[in-house]
């Protein structure tokens, strides 16, 4: 038995390049997608750097995201008035573990499930911040998720 603590989500995943690989995939497919490409239509050519740059905080990577993008505050403004529908979370969430597989991700029970629980909870939480009235608190903190815990902010 050993008293080192499992190395972080972010470590598990293969860090900042694997991220950037597996969102840039996503991000490759979304535009030929009939119900996600016309909500990426607009979308950055930093989108991936980005988003891969959130999720590697997230998951307990550097705080790239927090020091050079705004932190959790700057991602809720990114998604107001976008109103994502709950069939576009799914085809979302669909397409990334699609390839996830496809790219060999870690795919252990003990990964895949925190994984799928950050991006499940996550793309919630995008659907309830795309709403035109939502708000956004500029003091809200950074989630940050682990191996079966999250530190995140309650939506009631």
């Amino acid at each position: 038995m050993t008293d080192k603590p499992p190395p972080s989500l972010y470590a598990w995943v293969g860090g900042a390049e694997a991220l950037e690989r597996l969102l840039a995939e996503l991000y490759r497919r979304v535009p030929n997608d009939a119900l996600l490409g016309p909500l990426f239509a607009a979308m950055s050519p930093e989108h991936v750097k980005h988003v891969a740059a959130f999720v590697g905080e997230v998951f307990g990577g550097p705080k790239l995201y927090s020091e050079q993008y705004g932190g959790h505050p700057a991602m809720i403004r990114h998604h107001v008035g976008r109103m994502i529908s709950q069939a576009q979370r799914k085809r979302w969430m669909e397409m990334l573990f699609e390839c996830a597989d496809d790219l060999g991700v870690a795919s252990d029970p003990e990964f895949r499930s925190s994984m799928i629980a950050y991006f499940e909870w996550g793309s919630r939480l995008a659907v309830i911040n795309s709403q035109p009235d939502a708000a956004v608190d500029e003091h809200q903190p950074m989630p940050t998720w682990g191996w079966g815990e999250t530190k995140g902010p309650y939506i009631p």
